[in-house]
C-alpha cells in the first residue's frame, strides 16, 4: 500500500499507509489524522479537507475540477498547491506523498 505523509500545521508527521482506490482524505480519517474535518464525508461539498500538495507530486494529483475549485473559495489560505482531500485518489504513483495541513479547516 502507498504510504502518505500528513504534517500537522504545528510540524507534527503522520506516514500511514493508505488503501489505493481510497482518497487521501479517507486516507487520513480511517487512520486518525488530526486536521482533517471532512465534515461532508467526502462528496466535495465543504472545503474541510483541505491540503497544501507538495510541490513535488502536483502532477501526479492532477489538477482540481471545477467543482472543486468552487468549494476552495470557502477555504482560508488558498495557495496555488491547495486541493481537497477528497478528491485526490490513492494510487502507486502516490506513494511518498507529503500533504500539510492547514491551521484551521473552518
Amino acid at each position: 500500500m502507498p504510504k502518505i505523509t500528513y504534517i500537522e500545521h504545528d510540524g507534527t508527521e503522520h506516514t500511514v499507509e493508505v488503501k489505493k482506490g481510497l482518497s487521501v482524505m479517507e486516507g487520513a480519517i480511517r487512520n486518525n489524522v488530526p486536521g482533517i474535518d471532512a465534515d461532508c464525508g467526502g462528496a466535495c461539498a465543504c472545503a474541510t479537507c483541505h491540503v497544501y500538495v507538495d510541490p513535488d507530486f502536483a502532477a501526479e494529483t492532477g489538477r482540481p475540477s471545477a467543482m472543486e475549485e468552487s468549494m476552495l473559495d470557502f477555504a482560508e489560505n488558498v495557495e496555488p498547491n491547495s486541493r481537497l482531500s477528497c478528491q485526490i485518489r490513492v494510487t502507486d504513483d502516490l506513494g511518498g506523498l507529503i500533504v500539510r495541513l492547514p491551521q484551521s479547516q473552518h
